[in-house]
């Protein structure tokens, strides 16, 4: 059993970045929690294997190079079964698509053992691929714990294969909705700004030139007086993209409790829905499409801003 097991690829905006960090950041965006000392360790241990026999932290990387990152975990580590109530919006025997409530984790991970979607999908007996690692079986891509929505995963080693093989050709549909603050004057846009870890919060993303490149698109769907409805197309998935983008330029989510304002809508995390996820199937090949409503309390908040209950 291992505690990681992944296999990496640069991109173009990594060329010339430092193996170890590059590792670092990347090993980061998919929630483990590693340190740059941690990753310099591994490289010298040979745990991570390359395009060159011998690896140093101090290479530098290049574009499309493959790295495989296998890392033993230090004792057996054997997820919870639990009986969570999950929303079910398809599963055959390939994947199985989950509309994820706000307030629920996708994976465990760092103070997150339990009650996570994963949990609840080992506890109805759903196989999941070993192949995202010991703490990710399964796992395609993530949507962060206070957003709500439609979420992917792959039950066998071949779907999880051909699903992150789209995601990496940009070529998986993935729309949401969200309410921001501000009146946004134009009603169609792209946004197109890099993001990386922020070097003064490494907790936090931020726009940064030595980020990976990220794009946006949006389209205005409804307009108040102090907020927007709005609909957002992914074009590239880095963590937090959404939130970080419309913060960047002045639209922070409401509810958003790392990059949004102070005084919002009364709601518990940001205003953000993944309420589409189309993509082609893993083993037949055709494309499928999935649509999850609003939330409650999104939906609560739009009929409140149109009646003037919220300014």
């Amino acid at each position: 059993m291992t505690a990681i097991h992944e296999r990496l690829q640069t991109e173009s905006e990594a060329a010339g970045q430092r193996l170890d960090r590059w590792l670092t950041d990347a090993l980061q965006e998919l929630d483990y929690p590693v340190s740059r000392s941690q990753v310099q360790r591994w490289i010298d241990e040979g745990y991570i294997t390359g395009p060159r026999p011998r690896l140093k932290a101090s290479d530098p990387v290049e574009p499309g190079e493959w790295y495989e990152v296998t890392v033993p975990a230090p004792e057996p580590v054997k997820l919870a079964a639990e009986q969570i109530p999950l929303d079910i919006v398809y599963e055959d025997d390939d994947v199985v698509v989950v509309n994820k409530p706000r307030g629920m984790v996708v994976h465990p991970g760092a103070g997150h053992d339990r009650g996570t979607v994963i949990n609840a999908l080992l506890g109805r007996g759903t196989p999941l691929s070993a192949l995202g690692g010991t703490w990710r079986p399964g796992v395609v891509h993530r949507i962060d714990k206070d957003t709500s929505g439609l979420v992917m995963f792959a039950k066998t080693d071949a779907a999880y294969h051909a699903l992150t093989a789209q995601l990496h050709e940009h070529s998986v549909e993935r729309v949401y909705e969200a309410i921001a603050h501000g009146v946004m004057t134009h009603d169609v846009g792209t946004i197109d700004a890099p993001v990386g870890r922020d070097p003064r919060h490494r907790q936090r993303m931020a726009v940064t030139a030595s980020g990976k490149r990220a794009v946006t698109h949006f389209r205005v769907v409804e307009r108040f007086a102090a907020y927007t409805h709005v609909e957002l197309r992914l074009e590239t998935g880095r963590t937090h993209q959404i939130r970080l983008h419309l913060a960047y330029i002045g639209h922070p989510l409401a509810g958003d409790p790392v990059y949004g304002r102070r005084h919002t809508l009364p709601i518990e995390g940001q205003a953000l829905h993944a309420g589409v996820l189309g993509f082609t199937h893993p083993r037949g090949g055709e494309r499928l499409r999935f649509e999850a409503p609003l939330p409650e309390d999104m939906a609560g908040l739009l009929q409140g801003l149109r009646t003037g209950i919220y300014g």
